[in-house]
Protein backbone atom coordinates (compact mmCIF):
# COMPACT_ATOMS: atom_id res chain seq x y z
CA UNK A 1 0.00 0.00 0.00
CA UNK A 2 1.19 3.26 -0.95
CA UNK A 3 0.00 6.07 0.40
CA UNK A 4 0.34 9.90 -1.72
CA UNK A 5 0.49 13.03 0.10
CA UNK A 6 -2.98 14.11 -0.46
CA UNK A 7 -4.40 10.89 1.32
CA UNK A 8 -1.93 9.65 4.16
CA UNK A 9 -5.05 9.25 6.36
CA UNK A 10 -7.34 7.32 4.63
CA UNK A 11 -4.65 5.24 3.07
CA UNK A 12 -3.32 4.29 6.68
CA UNK A 13 -6.95 3.06 7.50
CA UNK A 14 -7.56 1.06 3.79
CA UNK A 15 -4.01 -0.12 4.49
CA UNK A 16 -5.44 -1.32 8.13
CA UNK A 17 -8.50 -2.76 6.63
CA UNK A 18 -6.34 -4.96 4.42
CA UNK A 19 -4.13 -5.71 6.81
CA UNK A 20 -0.70 -4.73 4.71
CA UNK A 21 2.05 -3.47 4.77
CA UNK A 22 2.09 0.65 4.09
CA UNK A 23 4.43 2.32 2.26
CA UNK A 24 4.66 6.39 3.01
CA UNK A 25 5.79 9.03 0.35
CA UNK A 26 7.56 12.55 1.09
CA UNK A 27 6.89 14.83 -1.01
CA UNK A 28 9.70 18.04 -1.41
CA UNK A 29 8.18 21.30 -3.41
CA UNK A 30 10.62 23.33 -5.72
CA UNK A 31 10.54 27.28 -5.24
CA UNK A 32 8.37 27.01 -9.04
CA UNK A 33 5.96 24.62 -7.00
CA UNK A 34 7.38 21.31 -8.98
CA UNK A 35 6.99 18.41 -6.85
CA UNK A 36 9.63 15.85 -6.37
CA UNK A 37 8.23 12.39 -4.70
CA UNK A 38 10.16 10.01 -2.59
CA UNK A 39 8.70 6.54 -1.53
CA UNK A 40 9.87 5.05 1.99
CA UNK A 41 10.16 1.89 0.18
CA UNK A 42 9.51 -0.78 -2.60
CA UNK A 43 6.02 -2.46 -2.57
CA UNK A 44 5.94 -5.57 -4.32
CA UNK A 45 3.22 -8.04 -5.83
CA UNK A 46 -0.05 -6.01 -5.81
CA UNK A 47 0.46 -2.56 -4.83
CA UNK A 48 -2.27 -0.34 -4.08
CA UNK A 49 -1.47 3.89 -4.70
CA UNK A 50 -3.82 5.78 -2.25
CA UNK A 51 -4.03 9.35 -3.85
CA UNK A 52 -7.05 11.78 -4.13
CA UNK A 53 -6.77 14.72 -6.51
CA UNK A 54 -8.27 17.47 -4.64
CA UNK A 55 -7.18 21.72 -5.00
CA UNK A 56 -3.92 21.77 -6.18
CA UNK A 57 -5.79 19.17 -8.58
CA UNK A 58 -3.08 19.17 -11.54
CA UNK A 59 -0.49 18.84 -8.93
CA UNK A 60 -2.20 16.00 -7.05
CA UNK A 61 -3.14 14.50 -10.44
CA UNK A 62 0.57 14.55 -11.64
CA UNK A 63 1.66 12.47 -7.96
CA UNK A 64 -0.88 9.97 -8.32
CA UNK A 65 0.33 9.21 -11.85
CA UNK A 66 3.63 9.85 -10.59
CA UNK A 67 2.83 7.37 -7.77
CA UNK A 68 1.84 4.35 -10.13
CA UNK A 69 4.56 4.78 -12.57
CA UNK A 70 6.61 4.16 -9.49
CA UNK A 71 5.07 1.20 -7.83
CA UNK A 72 4.33 -0.22 -11.45
CA UNK A 73 8.11 -0.83 -11.62
CA UNK A 74 8.87 -2.86 -9.03
CA UNK A 75 4.98 -4.55 -8.85
CA UNK A 76 3.66 -6.98 -11.18
CA UNK A 77 -0.06 -5.14 -10.79
CA UNK A 78 -0.93 -1.42 -9.43
CA UNK A 79 -4.45 -0.49 -8.77
CA UNK A 80 -5.20 3.15 -7.90
CA UNK A 81 -7.50 3.86 -4.99
CA UNK A 82 -8.51 7.88 -6.11
CA UNK A 83 -11.16 8.51 -3.26
CA UNK A 84 -12.12 11.95 -5.30
CA UNK A 85 -11.33 11.83 -9.07
CA UNK A 86 -10.84 14.87 -10.71
CA UNK A 87 -12.06 16.32 -14.08
CA UNK A 88 -14.68 14.05 -14.40
CA UNK A 89 -16.97 17.41 -14.92
CA UNK A 90 -15.45 17.77 -17.74
CA UNK A 91 -17.16 14.03 -19.69
CA UNK A 92 -18.42 15.72 -23.29
CA UNK A 93 -17.69 18.81 -25.27
CA UNK A 94 -20.97 20.79 -24.34
CA UNK A 95 -19.89 23.87 -26.10
CA UNK A 96 -17.40 23.63 -29.31
CA UNK A 97 -13.63 23.87 -28.35
CA UNK A 98 -13.77 22.19 -24.95
CA UNK A 99 -11.47 20.02 -24.10
CA UNK A 100 -13.10 16.41 -22.48
CA UNK A 101 -10.37 15.63 -20.06
CA UNK A 102 -12.14 13.11 -18.49
CA UNK A 103 -11.29 11.23 -21.54
CA UNK A 104 -7.33 12.56 -21.17
CA UNK A 105 -7.13 11.36 -17.16
CA UNK A 106 -8.57 7.85 -17.97
CA UNK A 107 -5.76 7.51 -20.97
CA UNK A 108 -2.75 8.82 -18.74
CA UNK A 109 -3.75 6.66 -15.34
CA UNK A 110 -3.96 3.41 -17.75
CA UNK A 111 -0.43 4.62 -19.66
CA UNK A 112 1.56 5.49 -16.14
CA UNK A 113 0.49 1.28 -15.30
CA UNK A 114 -3.09 1.39 -13.23
CA UNK A 115 -4.31 -1.99 -14.18
CA UNK A 116 -7.94 -0.46 -12.69
CA UNK A 117 -9.42 2.37 -10.31
CA UNK A 118 -11.20 2.67 -7.59
CA UNK A 119 -12.93 5.64 -6.76
CA UNK A 120 -15.92 7.38 -4.84
CA UNK A 121 -19.27 8.88 -5.89
CA UNK A 122 -17.95 9.68 -9.32
CA UNK A 123 -19.37 12.74 -10.74
CA UNK A 124 -20.07 11.09 -14.10
CA UNK A 125 -21.07 8.30 -15.32
CA UNK A 126 -20.45 8.83 -18.69
CA UNK A 127 -16.33 9.72 -17.99
CA UNK A 128 -16.34 6.14 -16.53
CA UNK A 129 -17.01 4.81 -20.17
CA UNK A 130 -13.79 6.31 -21.36
CA UNK A 131 -11.60 4.21 -19.01
CA UNK A 132 -10.10 1.17 -20.56
CA UNK A 133 -8.97 -0.67 -17.80
CA UNK A 134 -11.29 -1.45 -14.91
CA UNK A 135 -13.11 1.28 -12.68
CA UNK A 136 -15.05 0.20 -9.19
CA UNK A 137 -17.05 3.16 -8.17
CA UNK A 138 -18.28 3.07 -5.02
CA UNK A 139 -20.31 5.11 -2.77
CA UNK A 140 -20.23 7.47 0.67
CA UNK A 141 -24.21 7.83 0.14
CA UNK A 142 -25.34 4.76 2.88
CA UNK A 143 -22.56 5.83 5.30
CA UNK A 144 -23.87 9.23 5.37
CA UNK A 145 -27.64 8.21 5.98
CA UNK A 146 -26.07 6.40 8.41
CA UNK A 147 -24.72 9.47 10.27
CA UNK A 148 -27.97 11.31 9.78
CA UNK A 149 -29.86 8.29 11.27
CA UNK A 150 -27.90 9.18 14.72
CA UNK A 151 -29.60 12.65 15.04
CA UNK A 152 -32.54 13.72 16.25
CA UNK A 153 -33.91 15.03 13.46
CA UNK A 154 -37.50 17.13 12.78
CA UNK A 155 -39.30 15.30 10.01
CA UNK A 156 -36.35 15.02 8.25
CA UNK A 157 -36.56 16.09 4.25
CA UNK A 158 -33.89 15.01 2.24
CA UNK A 159 -32.93 17.37 -1.20
CA UNK A 160 -30.78 17.21 -4.02
CA UNK A 161 -30.06 20.78 -4.94
CA UNK A 162 -30.16 19.51 -8.91
CA UNK A 163 -32.32 16.95 -10.67
CA UNK A 164 -28.55 15.44 -11.19
CA UNK A 165 -28.49 13.74 -7.73
CA UNK A 166 -32.10 12.92 -7.26
CA UNK A 167 -31.84 8.98 -7.84
CA UNK A 168 -29.44 9.66 -4.62
CA UNK A 169 -31.40 11.70 -2.99
CA UNK A 170 -34.32 8.99 -2.81
CA UNK A 171 -31.69 6.44 -2.24
CA UNK A 172 -30.75 8.09 0.82
CA UNK A 173 -34.22 9.00 2.18
CA UNK A 174 -35.26 5.56 1.99
CA UNK A 175 -31.92 4.72 4.28
CA UNK A 176 -33.71 7.54 6.54
CA UNK A 177 -37.38 6.59 6.46
CA UNK A 178 -37.65 10.30 5.02
CA UNK A 179 -39.19 12.11 2.20
CA UNK A 180 -37.13 13.48 -0.61
CA UNK A 181 -37.31 16.34 -3.24
CA UNK A 182 -34.90 17.58 -6.29
CA UNK A 183 -34.36 21.34 -6.90
CA UNK A 184 -34.31 22.09 -10.14
CA UNK A 185 -31.28 24.64 -11.23
CA UNK A 186 -30.04 25.87 -14.69
CA UNK A 187 -26.15 26.79 -14.92
CA UNK A 188 -25.22 28.88 -17.55
CA UNK A 189 -22.26 26.95 -19.77
CA UNK A 190 -20.40 30.20 -20.65
CA UNK A 191 -20.38 31.94 -17.20
CA UNK A 192 -20.91 29.40 -15.07
CA UNK A 193 -23.96 31.48 -13.24
CA UNK A 194 -26.55 29.36 -11.84
CA UNK A 195 -30.48 30.21 -11.37
CA UNK A 196 -33.60 28.40 -9.46
CA UNK A 197 -36.56 27.54 -12.30
CA UNK A 198 -38.25 25.80 -9.44
CA UNK A 199 -41.18 27.02 -7.93
CA UNK A 200 -42.60 24.72 -5.54
CA UNK A 201 -40.80 21.49 -4.44
CA UNK A 202 -43.18 20.13 -1.81
CA UNK A 203 -43.33 20.77 1.51
CA UNK A 204 -40.49 22.38 3.34
CA UNK A 205 -42.22 24.06 6.57
CA UNK A 206 -40.71 23.36 9.96
CA UNK A 207 -38.86 20.60 8.51
CA UNK A 208 -34.87 19.64 9.20
CA UNK A 209 -33.25 20.05 5.87
CA UNK A 210 -30.01 17.56 4.66
CA UNK A 211 -29.02 19.30 0.76
CA UNK A 212 -27.06 16.49 -0.48
CA UNK A 213 -24.90 15.89 -3.31
CA UNK A 214 -21.97 14.42 -5.04
CA UNK A 215 -19.64 16.86 -4.53
CA UNK A 216 -19.02 20.55 -3.14
CA UNK A 217 -17.15 23.00 -4.91
CA UNK A 218 -17.97 26.56 -5.14
CA UNK A 219 -20.69 26.09 -2.86
CA UNK A 220 -23.42 28.17 -5.42
CA UNK A 221 -25.38 25.51 -5.57
CA UNK A 222 -25.85 24.57 -2.03
CA UNK A 223 -26.41 28.35 -1.19
CA UNK A 224 -29.28 28.44 -3.91
CA UNK A 225 -30.74 25.35 -2.47
CA UNK A 226 -30.37 26.66 0.98
CA UNK A 227 -31.85 30.24 0.14
CA UNK A 228 -34.71 28.26 -1.79
CA UNK A 229 -35.05 25.88 1.48
CA UNK A 230 -35.25 29.03 4.17
CA UNK A 231 -37.88 31.05 2.00
CA UNK A 232 -40.12 27.83 2.39
CA UNK A 233 -39.72 27.79 5.99
CA UNK A 234 -37.87 24.94 7.01
CA UNK A 235 -36.66 24.48 9.99
CA UNK A 236 -32.59 23.42 10.21
CA UNK A 237 -30.24 23.06 7.26
CA UNK A 238 -27.66 20.57 6.95
CA UNK A 239 -25.15 19.81 3.92
CA UNK A 240 -23.88 16.59 3.17
CA UNK A 241 -21.65 15.51 0.41
CA UNK A 242 -19.02 12.92 -0.27
CA UNK A 243 -16.51 15.24 -1.67
CA UNK A 244 -15.76 18.45 0.43
CA UNK A 245 -13.94 20.20 -2.30
CA UNK A 246 -14.95 23.73 -0.68
CA UNK A 247 -13.09 26.26 -2.51
CA UNK A 248 -12.58 29.69 -1.56
CA UNK A 249 -15.24 31.12 0.35
CA UNK A 250 -17.63 27.83 -0.07
CA UNK A 251 -17.78 27.66 3.85
CA UNK A 252 -18.40 30.93 5.02
CA UNK A 253 -21.24 31.14 1.96
CA UNK A 254 -22.95 28.04 3.34
CA UNK A 255 -22.73 29.30 6.56
CA UNK A 256 -24.65 32.93 5.77
CA UNK A 257 -27.44 31.06 3.83
CA UNK A 258 -28.17 29.61 7.02
CA UNK A 259 -26.33 26.26 6.43
CA UNK A 260 -25.99 24.94 10.04
CA UNK A 261 -23.62 22.39 9.86
CA UNK A 262 -21.54 20.40 6.81
CA UNK A 263 -21.06 16.82 7.01
CA UNK A 264 -18.62 14.68 4.40
CA UNK A 265 -16.94 11.76 4.53
CA UNK A 266 -12.86 11.88 4.45
CA UNK A 267 -12.42 11.03 0.58
CA UNK A 268 -10.75 14.47 0.78
CA UNK A 269 -9.03 15.92 4.63
CA UNK A 270 -11.49 18.45 5.50
CA UNK A 271 -12.60 19.89 9.36
CA UNK A 272 -16.26 18.30 8.09
CA UNK A 273 -15.01 14.52 7.99
CA UNK A 274 -17.98 12.69 9.76
CA UNK A 275 -17.86 9.27 7.72
CA UNK A 276 -15.28 7.08 6.88
CA UNK A 277 -14.56 5.37 3.28
CA UNK A 278 -11.94 3.42 3.93
CA UNK A 279 -13.70 0.49 4.51
CA UNK A 280 -15.82 0.66 1.20
CA UNK A 281 -12.90 1.35 -0.53
CA UNK A 282 -10.49 -1.47 0.91
CA UNK A 283 -13.60 -3.96 -0.18
CA UNK A 284 -13.78 -2.75 -3.39
CA UNK A 285 -10.20 -3.10 -4.16
CA UNK A 286 -9.95 -6.67 -3.20
CA UNK A 287 -12.48 -7.62 -6.12
CA UNK A 288 -10.19 -6.81 -9.01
Amino acid sequence: MVGGPASGSVARKIAKNLDCHYIGTKLRLFPDGEGKLTLDGAPRGCAIVVQSTHPPVDSNLVHLLSLVSKAKKTSSKVVAIVPYLCYMRQDMEFLRGEVVTSRLVATMLKAAGAAGVVTVDIHSSIAMKYFEIPIRNTSAVPHLAEYFKKLRLTRPLVVAPDLFWSKRAEEFAGMLGADHTALNKQRDRRTGSLRMLQKKAGDFSGRDVILLDDMVSSGASMVLAAEYAKSQGCARLFAACTHPVLAGSAEKDMKKAGIKTIVSSNSIPHKSNRVDVSGVLADSVTRF
